[in-house]
């Protein structure tokens, strides 16, 4: 290439290898100020089931970045496409052209589930701007409310968007009174779109390009690029996605992860389009990715600053929230020589999931296995599922519980996640369990159900707002460890689909807790072990043995399922025995054969249930969730 071609095209400067330690030519320096200017990032936010994925559809049609052959293209797991909810987050960069000038749009679909706010979490930190989705048929939910403070709080840009205006139960004017309440804006700042047909789709564009402000940051600075998302490539490696906030970065160069302090060559670097694309260079305030060949994942965390060994930065970027697990599982393999695989497997997962977490546990039950903590019940059973079709791994997981503060009599204070590791109970001065502060929003036709429903959860009721017409919002503090197994569903059940729910931890509580057993022929069975409230422990331990009492096959000799507080057995179920009628081959003669023969069946009936073996089916650890 010869120095007339390279000075004509600036993207051919732009991407020339240069060392990191270089200071940056006058010329680069306005080029690099030119193309930053051009840049937009932004995320979409919504609560569930909004349109997210179908308008992001729409703005990669409208701006050619692909070929739409199906709906939800970046919804790319095959679970996100059978439950139609988006479990990830997904960066694509688009181009378009507006003004006479190129504009880059990156743009972070995000989920709208409660269960994975952290993924939303991820997303905003690399962003400038977010479009607000609402359904025009819906209105505000709970997650809108929440993901839109999310946003504030980062400072963001918010473009207000009322999708799905083309549905003959459209109410936009109605909406738009809601979305002018909540965020202050006024009427003209609202865009109206569908995400079906396209409508509006060019006036959102121009709304991102005007109203988003392009990245700050300094190109002449060390590098610092944020490290919001990773992946595994059995191939290559670990992948982290990462945004620039300030220098630049090369294929070549020499980069340190500056909290682990590991240093690699940057083999790759490139954007992320439908696939990924590679550059010999990427700016301040462009969203790419890195793979440098990492193989252990525990190498590479997400919140993580980038940053070159020549020319490090003083300090990480700051501002990134550490993920807190609220639900705790163990799980665990169904064949005990999977452990390891197992292991590797969570870690893999950990790379494309921050907000799962988990540490080495064993049960007399179960063996060896994982104490995994998860953001809900919904993100326990999509990582259960993502094992078994990623990683072809069979595992039982237990009864999901909250983590408690335990205070002892010595004033030790233990954070429990599991049953099994709570002291003795004359070891205990009191339990404290988390709460949570609720927002459900509801119609006014449901208000008498739901509020009977959080009062059998042991909530209290805070206050009640009517938002718009019929519409209210409940507050409500409630035990965290009641509504993380049927809560949400029940709720959806008795609103007919209308309420949504949202929270937020609310500290802890003292409160009158007590660790169930299950007993099978009085053996305890450590895996089906729960913490609950005294005054709920007779009934639910009544409805586990009854459960339980249908999963476990009949054996040749009784087995009694019995559960325990304790010493104190407060609930029990038998399972009968298989019998022969040893008695068949008798006809005729006396009695006292026949009694001999029973007598002789009774003996092997007792030694048989000395060292017979109970096996629990892995239905039973699921059990609980089912119970009513």
């Amino acid at each position: 290439m010869t120095k007339k071609k390279e000075k004509r095209d600036g993207k051919q400067f732009f991407d020339k290898k240069r060392p990191a330690n270089v200071g940056v030519s006058f010329f680069f320096r306005n080029f690099a100020a030119k193309f930053m200017k051009n840049i937009r990032n932004f995320c979409i936010i919504a609560h569930i089931d909004h349109g997210k994925s179908t308008l992001a559809d729409r703005l990669l049609e409208h701006t050619q970045t692909i070929q739409v052959t199906e709906g939800q293209m970046l919804d790319d797991m095959d679970l996100e496409r059978e439950r139609g909810i988006t479990i990830k987050s997904h960066a694509i960069q688009m181009a378009y052209s507006y003004g006479g000038e190129q504009y880059t749009l990156n743009l972070i679909d995000t989920p709208g589930h409660v269960d994975f706010s952290y993924e939303v979490s991820r997303s905003i930190a690399a962003c400038e701007g977010a479009l607000l989705v609402v359904d025009a048929t819906q209105g505000v939910q709970a997650q809108t409310i929440s993901n839109l403070y999310m946003a504030i709080d980062h400072d963001l840009e918010i473009i207000p968007v009322i999708n799905k205006i083309d549905m003959p139960s459209a109410m936009p004017d109605e909406v738009e009174d809601e979305i002018m309440d909540l965020i202050g804006c006024d009427r003209a700042d609202i865009l109206r779109a569908s995400g079906k047909t396209g409508e509006g789709v060019e006036q959102l564009l121009q709304a991102i390009v005007e109203r988003i402000p392009a990245p700050k940051g300094d190109p002449e600075a060390p590098l610092q690029a944020l490290i919001f998302d990773s992946v595994f490539n059995s191939f290559r490696g670990i992948i982290a996605y990462f945004k620039i906030v300030n220098g630049t970065i090369a294929k070549g160069d020499e980069v340190k992860f500056f909290n682990t302090g590991m240093e690699y060559e940057a083999d790759e670097v490139g954007v992320l389009k439908m696939d990924m694309v590679p550059r010999q260079r990427l700016g301040t305030g462009e969203v790419g990715y890195i793979i440098s060949g990492i193989k252990n994942a525990t190498e590479v965390k997400v919140g993580d600053t980038i940053t070159h060994v020549a020319r490090p930065c003083q300090a990480a970027i700051e501002g990134f929230q550490e993920v807190k697990p609220m639900v705790f599982a163990g799980v665990y393999p169904i064949d005990p020589t999977d452990y390891e695989n197992l292991r590797a497997s969570l870690e893999k997962l950990q790379l494309n999931d921050a907000s799962l977490t988990f540490q080495p546990e064993s049960s007399v039950a179960l063996g060896f296995g994982f104490r995994c903590g998860f953001l809900g019940l919904l993100h326990m059973e999509i990582i259960q599922e993502r094992l078994d079709r990623e990683f072809n791994m069979d595992v039982i997981t237990t009864v999901p519980n909250v983590s408690y503060m335990c205070y002892t009599k010595q004033g030790e204070v233990k954070e429990v996640h599991n049953p099994s590791g709570l002291p003795d109970q004359t070891m205990i001065d009191h339990i404290e369990e988390p709460y949570i502060r609720a927002s459900i929003i509801t119609t006014a036709d449901f208000i008498g159900p739901i509020m009977k429903l959080c009062l059998d959860k042991r909530g209290e009721l805070l206050d009640q707002q009517y938002v718009s017409g019929n519409r209210v919002e409940l507050h409500f503090m409630l035990p965290l460890g009641e509504i993380v197994i049927d809560f949400y569903d029940k709720l959806k059940s008795i609103s007919k689909g209308y309420a949504s729910f949202d929270y937020h931890i609310d500290g802890f509580r003292p409160s009158k807790l007590a660790k169930l057993d299950i007993l099978l022929n009085g053996e305890p069975v450590d895996a089906l072990s729960t913490l609950t409230h005294q005054d709920n422990a007779v009934g639910f331990g009544r409805r586990m043995c009854e459960k339980l009492k249908e999963l476990i096959p009949r054996q040749q000799f009784d087995i009694a399922i019995q559960a325990a507080i304790g010493a104190k057995i407060i609930a029990r179920e038998t399972v009968k025995q298989v019998r022969k009628d040893v008695t068949a081959k008798c006809y005729g003669g006396d009695v006292s054969r026949k009694r001999k023969l029973l007598e002789k069946q009774k003996r092997g009936k007792k030694r048989m249930k000395q060292i017979g073996n109970v096996e629990v089916p892995q239905k039973a650890f699921l059990a609980v969730l089912k119970l009513d």
